[in-house]
This record gives C-alpha cells, sequence and structure tokens, in this order.
C-alpha cells in the first residue's frame, strides 16, 4: 500500500477529506495513490499534518521475493478490508479459530492474530502492508485465506510477475 493510502487508511478519511483538510484537491490526492504522481517527502508530512498524524520514516531489511509478494496480496487484502470489513474480518476470524483448531499446542503468531482481529480498522489495515520483519512473519500464518477470489488473487501475482519483470 503507497503512503498516501496508508495514510488514509490511518486516519480513516475519505480522498475528498483528505485532500479538504490539506488545501489540495482529491484528484492530486487519487493521482498520488495510483502513483500517477510521486509525493515529497514534505508533501507527505503536509498531508499527514493535516489530518493530525505525524510521518516517520522508517528502514528495514530488503524483502526477499516471496515476501514482496506477500505484500503486494496484503494490500489487495487490505483494500478489502476497507471495502468490506464486516465480512473480511469474518472470514479471517473463522479461519483463525481453524487454524488454532488444528494445533495441539498454542501458537504465538495465532494468539497475536487473536488480538490483531479484535483492533480497530485504523490499526489493522495499515499492518497488513507493514514491511516490519515481525509483520512479514505474522503474514505467513495468515487468517485471510480465501478474503479474495481465485480470479483476483491471480490478477494480484500477474501484475506482481510483470512488476517484478520490468523491475529486473
Amino acid at each position: 500500500m503507497n503512503s498516501i493510502r496508508l495514510l488514509r487508511a490511518k486516519a480513516a478519511v475519505t480522498q475528498a477529506a483528505l485532500a479538504k483538510a490539506a488545501g489540495t484537491s482529491q484528484p492530486t490526492i487519487a493521482a498520488y495513490e495510483s502513483g500517477r504522481k510521486s509525493p515529497s517527502v514534505e508533501t507527505v508530512r503536509r498531508l499527514a499534518h493535516a489530518v493530525g498524524l505525524e510521518p516517520w520514516i522508517d528502514f528495514h531489511p530488503s524483502l526477499t521475493r516471496e515476501e514482496r509478494r506477500s505484500l503486494v496480496l496484503h494490500e489487495a487484502i487490505a483494500r478489502q478490508l476497507i471495502d468490506d470489513p464486516e465480512r473480511v474480518l469474518a472470514r479471517a476470524r473463522e479461519n483463525l479459530g481453524r487454524m488454532v483448531a488444528r494445533r495441539s499446542t498454542s501458537s504465538q503468531l495465532l494468539d497475536e492474530w487473536r488480538v490483531l482481529l479484535k483492533r480497530p480498522l485504523s490499526a489493522l489495515v495499515p499492518l497488513l502492508t507493514d514491511p516490519d520483519p515481525w509483520v512479514r512473519e505474522l503474514r505467513h500464518v495468515t487468517p485471510f485465506a480465501g478474503v479474495l477470489t481465485t480470479r483476483a488473487r491471480t490478477q494480484v501475482y500477474e501484475a506482481f510477475a510483470e512488476e517484478e519483470r520490468r523491475a529486473s
């Protein structure tokens, strides 16, 4: 998820509301989110401050190809979560229940998901797309299986493969 979409998710505002708060236009916000325009660090700071947030720059170890692919998949899941939180959370909780039932011992990662799925969307959505090593590990046991249709998942993987080809 790009920085402006992540900012909006954290602030729980629409593109129009972010634009109004920051004194810019909704099409500009849409262009940042689609990647047609790249905001400067100063612009990101200004947008964040407009909705009462403070941006932080952080550095993480490079992601492996599999971690990048998982991140792209979870970006699509995060969009579904924003669009239909009740359905997505119900599916995730159902999956988590099955995952816990299949384990003979407690798994720390599953226990963490149990807590995280009770958090507000403003906390959960950004977590799905966080490059932090701890979150990468969490995504290895994601309870969000089945949230995307087979077609949607295939489209995500095809777009990822195309982006990887262009990057190499």
